[in-house]
C-alpha cells in the first residue's frame, strides 16, 4: 500500500523536500512546480515552518532555475495573504514601488515623487525597507527618516494620510505591511544574490483605492515588463507603469531616451519610448549623482555594503529632495518632473507628457509639493 504523499500542513519538511527534489537538480534537470506548491512553499518559509537551510535553497532555486509564471504568481498569492492590505478613503492610490536594495550610483529623486503626485491630485504610497541586499543601497526609508519624515506608520495610519487634506501622500514600510516577509531580511543577506521574492514583493500593494489602484514599478533586464504586469494583473492593479529606469527605479535616464509598459484596465500590456528634451529636460547625467563618488565596478552583497555610506547619501537625497521641492534647478528636480509627468500621462490626467510636466513644475514652483512635505 502506498504512503500518501507529504502535504504543506501535514509534513512541512517532507513537503518542502519533495519541492526542492525537483526545483534543485541543476540547469538541465530541474522541473518547474505549480502555482499552488510554490504558494504553499511559500507560505511555510514566512511561517518559519521549515528549516532555514531549506528555506534559502527554496528561494535561491526557484532564481537559479529562472521562475515560471505559475511560481511567480504562486510566491506573490502567499506575500499577499500574509500582507496587511489596508482600503484608504480615497477613490484612486497610485502605488511607487522602487527598488527595496536601493540605489548605489545616483540620488534617487523618487521618496519625494508621492507628495508631488498629492500636490497634483494623486494619492499616492511608496513601500520599502530600511536597508535589503544585494546592492545594499540608500532607500526611500533611509531618505525619508533623514529628512525628517515618518517612517514608521502602520498601514492603517498610512491609508488614513492618503485622505487627509494637505497631505494625500505616504510611506509604509515592508515591517509594518508584511512582517513575515520582512523577518527574512537576514536570510536573504546569507542568500547573497537576489532570491525568487524580490520580484514578487514589490507588487504587494499595501494600500488601495476604493475604486482603482495603480501599480509604477521600474525594471532593468528585458524580460521583467511582462512578468511585472502578469504580477500586477494578478494582485488586483486596475493599471500598471512599468520603466526602464535607472538602477532600476522610476525614473528614465535625464539624457537619453526613455521606455515605459503600461496597461490600462488590467488589458494587455503596451510600449512607449520618450525623449526627455521633449519635457524640457536637458541634462548631462542620467541622474543626480552621489556626491564625492567615482566610478566603481559592480558589487553584491556585504562587499558592496563596506564600500557604500548609504547613510551619508540618505543625507545628501534628502536635501536634494527638499531642494528640488524649493525649486532648486537640477537633476533631482528634472527626475520629479520626469516621474510624476509620466505618472499623470498614464493615469491620463493629461493627453501629451509636455502638459504634464508643466503641471508638474507648477506644483513645485507654487510651493504645494514642498506644503505636502512640510504638513
Amino acid at each position: 500500500m502506498s504512503r500518501p504523499a507529504p502535504t504543506a500542513s501535514s509534513e512541512p519538511a517532507a513537503f518542502m523536500r519533495s519541492i526542492l527534489q525537483r526545483i534543485a537538480t541543476g540547469p538541465e534537470l530541474s522541473k518547474d512546480i505549480s502555482r499552488e506548491e510554490a504558494h504553499a512553499g511559500m507560505r511555510l518559509v514566512l511561517d518559519g515552518e521549515v528549516d532555514p537551510v531549506q528555506a534559502g535553497i527554496f528561494l535561491i532555486a526557484l532564481r537559479m532555475k529562472r521562475e515560471t509564471d505559475d511560481e511567480n504568481l504562486g510566491m506573490l498569492d502567499a506575500l499577499r495573504e500574509a500582507a496587511r492590505i489596508v482600503t484608504a478613503p480615497v477613490d484612486e492610490v497610485i502605488d511607487i514601488a522602487d527598488p527595496y536594495d536601493g540605489y548605489n550610483r545616483t540620488l534617487p529623486a523618487t521618496p519625494f515623487l508621492p507628495a508631488v503626485l498629492a500636490a497634483c491630485g494623486v494619492a499616492a504610497v511608496s513601500h520599502g525597507v530600511e536597508r535589503m541586499g544585494p546592492k545594499y543601497g540608500v532607500t526611500h526609508r533611509q531618505i525619508l527618516a533623514a529628512a525628517g519624515l515618518p517612517v514608521d506608520l502602520s498601514v492603517e495610519e498610512a491609508a488614513a494620510r492618503l485622505g487627509e487634506p494637505g497631505i494625500g501622500w505616504a510611506y509604509v514600510d515592508q515591517k509594518a505591511f508584511c512582517p513575515k516577509l520582512h523577518n527574512l531580511a537576514t536570510l536573504r543577506t546569507l542568500i547573497v544574490k537576489r532570491p525568487a521574492i524580490t520580484t514578487a514583493e514589490v507588487a504587494i500593494g499595501p494600500i488601495r483605492g476604493r475604486s482603482k489602484t495603480h501599480l509604477v514599478t521600474g525594471y532593468v533586464h528585458k524580460p521583467y515588463p511582462r512578468i511585472y504586469a502578469l504580477l500586477a494583473r494578478a494582485a488586483g492593479f486596475d493599471s500598471a507603469l512599468i520603466v526602464r529606469g535607472v538602477e532600476g527605479g522610476v525614473v528614465p535616464s535625464l539624457r537619453q531616451t526613455g521606455k515605459v509598459f503600461y496597461y490600462h484596465d488590467r488589458g494587455a500590456e503596451e510600449s512607449r519610448e520618450f525623449d526627455p528634451a521633449d519635457l524640457g529636460i536637458r541634462q548631462p547625467v542620467r541622474a543626480a549623482p552621489i556626491p564625492g563618488a567615482g566610478p566603481k565596478e559592480e558589487g553584491e552583497g556585504e562587499e558592496a555594503a563596506a564600500v557604500f555610506d548609504s547613510t551619508a547619501a540618505a543625507k545628501a537625497a534628502a536635501e536634494a529632495g527638499l531642494d528640488a521641492l524649493a525649486g532648486k534647478p537640477g537633476p533631482t528636480r528634472d527626475a520629479l518632473v520626469y516621474a510624476g509627468a509620466l505618472c499623470l500621462w498614464h493615469l491620463k490626467r493629461y493627453d501629451v507628457l509636455p502638459a504634464a510636466a508643466d503641471a508638474v513644475r507648477q506644483a513645485l514652483d507654487s510651493g504645494q509639493a514642498l506644503a505636502r512635505v512640510r504638513r
